[in-house]
């Protein structure tokens, strides 16, 4: 089934789950009033993201530059990098690690990239136990789904669905309420980030000046799956370099204050290989860089700012099409406005052009960047870009015409509302949806109405066109 297919699909399921589009509303109106709130603790909140804007941009612009300092820094401080150009040659790297250290238990932190490149599914396949530390990851991966939202994994679940999963999973009691919920959870994980071979996360930041790895995180699970394995694994996307350890300063409340309406997040951890002088900390520290379709990003020029992203998950709480068909409908790992840019070129618009289409273009997504993307600009070039490369269908190709044909004639303009209703119905029904009501044709048009009320009087000399003249319709 080809990939526009698996997506209509997924969203005419969606579109008929109610509950889930109220739980997602709830949600994200929630986490917009936290974010709104902590908005106050900037002086200059439009200075701040002109800044992180700025600095994102001078990365992508030198990212060459950025990533071998980052190497060279990293190899200097004793860690070791592996480059990946694609999701096939990452797993194979992480088998690699993997097998040369006779591991059998591995033990993960919340991670976008480990989903894009299916890292659950590679090891799970070469029966590797691996254990999802989040506790948003972890529920839904007992649930046998992908994660909803970049930041919840879980927030279309409800209460009462985790609580009788848990119940069957770890015995936890079904009427406890969500603290005391995490907390078995959290005892049910412990003793894995003490057993675990390897610690797998993902680095939020790179430092390219000092070869840090950044992480932030509200519940300190990859702050010890980076601790106590013997051996670390930062996955990374090469778009995640910063140049200066002091941006972080910046960065790590800009990404607080979006992610989840905090001040700064519980956990802010910047770590790197275990020092000599250390006892604390994995033996070996290894970063993993994917590119899996980054480059193809940073070469669409007028597109390249989409590769600012910090992954704050803001955009979804605002995206009117996100909120009706949730995450697991895109059928990518990247969602909402965003991956609705970068996925098409990262994969390629052949196959995942429909993405870009699948928008309202309402703008809500770039007024809450807080790198200032602006992603309904992207998602128009993502479609001219996919025009001119010849790939729209022809059904859409014989619409627009024949909507131009009719658009350039006042006869057509003017024709019964009875042919207007039934035109537009065969060619825009299967577009439009079942789960919709069509809409009607009035029964004069403008143009009608206008000349019964003022006859052949020309409205821009003899007749002013005013708010009151609305009023009399």
């Amino acid at each position: 089934m080809r990939q526009v297919e698996e997506f209509e699909k997924s969203v005419k399921i969606s579109l008929r789950e109610s509950e889930m589009q109220k739980r997602t509303a709830l949600v994200s109106q929630k986490q917009l009033s936290s974010i709104e709130l902590a908005f106050k603790q900037f002086e200059n909140l439009e200075l701040a993201r002109n800044r992180a804007a700025y600095l994102k941009w001078k990365v992508n612009e030198n990212l060459d530059k950025y990533l071998i300092d980052f190497e060279s820094a990293l190899v200097r401080k004793g860690g070791k990098i592996l480059w990946a150009d694609d999701a096939a040659t990452a797993l194979k790297e992480i088998e690699q690690i993997l097998k040369r250290k006779n591991a059998k238990k591995i033990i993960k932190s919340k991670s976008l990239i480990a989903e894009e490149i299916e890292l659950n599914k590679f090891l799970k396949s070469k029966s590797y136990q691996i254990i999802e530390s989040d506790i948003g990851d972890y529920i839904v991966d007992q649930f046998g789904e992908k994660s909803f939202h970049p930041q919840f994994s879980a927030m279309h679940k409800s209460v009462g669905e985790v609580n009788e999963m848990l119940n069957k999973k770890i015995s936890s009691s079904l009427d406890i309420q969500i603290d005391e919920l995490n907390m078995d959870l959290r005892m049910n994980l412990r003793d894995n980030f003490f057993l675990a071979d390897v610690g797998i996360s993902e680095a939020n930041f790179l430092i390219a000046e000092s070869g840090n790895v950044c992480i932030t995180e509200n519940e300190g699970n990859a702050s010890l799956c980076s601790t106590f394995a013997k051996t670390h694994i930062v996955i990374a996307g090469i778009d995640s370099i910063l140049p200066l350890l002091n941006d972080i300063d910046l960065f790590f409340p800009l990404l607080a204050t979006y992610q989840s309406g905090q001040k700064i997040a519980t956990y802010n951890s910047i770590i790197g290989p275990k020092t000599p002088d250390e006892d604390d900390g994995p033996d070996e520290f290894i970063v993993v860089l994917i590119d899996n379709g980054r480059s193809n990003i940073l070469a669409a020029q007028d597109q390249r700012s989409a590769l600012s992203c910090i992954q704050c998950g803001a955009c979804h709480h605002v995206c009117p099409v996100f909120k009706n068909i949730g995450g697991p409908a895109y059928n990518t790992a990247h969602t909402g406005p965003i991956g609705k840019v970068t996925e098409p070129l990262a994969k390629g618009l052949k196959d995942f052009q429909h993405l870009s289409f699948a928008s309202t273009n309402c703008g809500k997504c770039k007024d809450i960047c807080p790198v200032k993307i602006d992603i309904p600009n992207h998602l128009n070039q993502n479609k001219r870009d996919a025009i001119q490369l010849g790939l729209g269908n022809t059904g859409d190709k014989l619409t627009w015409f024949a909507w131009k044909q009719a658009m350039s004639s006042r006869k057509n303009l003017n024709s019964s509302e009875k042919f207007k209703n039934f035109t537009f119905k065969k060619l825009l029904k299967s577009t439009w949806g079942d789960e919709r009501e069509f809409p009607k044709v009035v029964v004069k048009s403008f143009n009608q109405l206008w000349r019964e009320k003022f006859g052949e009087q020309k409205p821009d000399k003899q007749v002013p066109f005013t708010n009151k003249s609305f009023k009399t319709y």
